[in-house]
């Protein structure tokens, strides 16, 4: 009989207990955006848990976008936004890109039939300022050189400049957390010598057309600025394959 090794589940902590209880507390009293929720020290009292628990417990759903802390007074129900939506799937779906190729390959494949939509609401939304915003952007990314972490926050923002270009409230949050879970792997594509004026240069072909008000020419160019980096992500997922080397 082969001997199963053993794989213990860990024990959930005390604040994570407190959370299910005040994610529960909330749906049951019908408590709606904006109202309080009871006093640390009555909620405590409530559990039979420490306070540090609670308190634990409150600031991870401020971090999930469920409660709103403001010091000194009682934390109260947040409104519900997409971007919190965004925040509440992340750790799930970080996990899910680690383990699974497929969902990997699936997530580029559906950023970039959102982005080259984007940028064509974008051309046809697009205001003279918001025009000057994103030359601002690009401007800012070229500065970032060579300072890694900055260059690749840049790259986030130009994105997101172009989302919000659109006029849609959704699109900024959702381009900027379809970057960020792609994040782990574009940190090591951008380390290729030459990648970031690659990057470069194709932000400014896309900002270009943008500026000429030409759709067909500014989804050319976001398209083959996410098919060269999906190429890249694809090298960087398949083990033995030397990045390094160009086609």
């Amino acid at each position: 009989m082969s001997r199963i090794a053993q794989e213990p589940i860990e024990r959930r902590r005390l604040y994570q207990e407190v959370m299910d209880r005040l994610i529960r507390m909330i749906e049951e009293d019908g408590l709606l955006p904006g109202d309080q929720l009871p006093p640390e020290r009555d909620l405590s009292e409530r559990y039979g848990v420490g306070r540090p628990a609670v308190r634990e417990a409150l600031q991870n759903m401020a971090r999930m976008g469920l409660l709103r802390l403001v010091q000194g007074e009682r934390a109260r129900v947040a409104a519900p936004t997409f971007a919190n939506l965004l925040k509440t799937m992340s750790i799930t779906t970080s996990g899910i890109l680690r383990s699974s190729e497929k969902g990997l390959a699936e997530l580029k494949e559906a950023r970039l039939l959102f982005e080259v939509t984007m940028v064509r609401l974008a051309v046809e939304r697009a205001t003279e300022d918001d025009i000057a915003a994103l030359e601002a952007r690009h401007a800012e990314h070229q500065a970032s050189l060579p300072d890694f972490t900055r260059f690749l926050q840049c790259d986030m923002r130009f994105h997101r400049e172009i989302a919000r270009m659109t006029g849609n409230s959704i699109f900024p949050s959702l381009s900027e957390t379809l970057m960020g879970w792609l994040a782990e792997f574009y940190r090591e594509l951008v380390r290729i010598p030459g990648t970031e004026q690659v990057t470069l240069s194709e932000h400014m072909a896309i900002l270009t057309a943008i500026k000429a008000r030409d759709s067909d020419a500014a989804e050319r160019a976001m398209r083959d600025h996410l098919t060269r980096a999906n190429a890249l992500y694809q090298r960087l997922a398949v083990p033995g394959i030397d990045i390094g080397k160009q086609d």
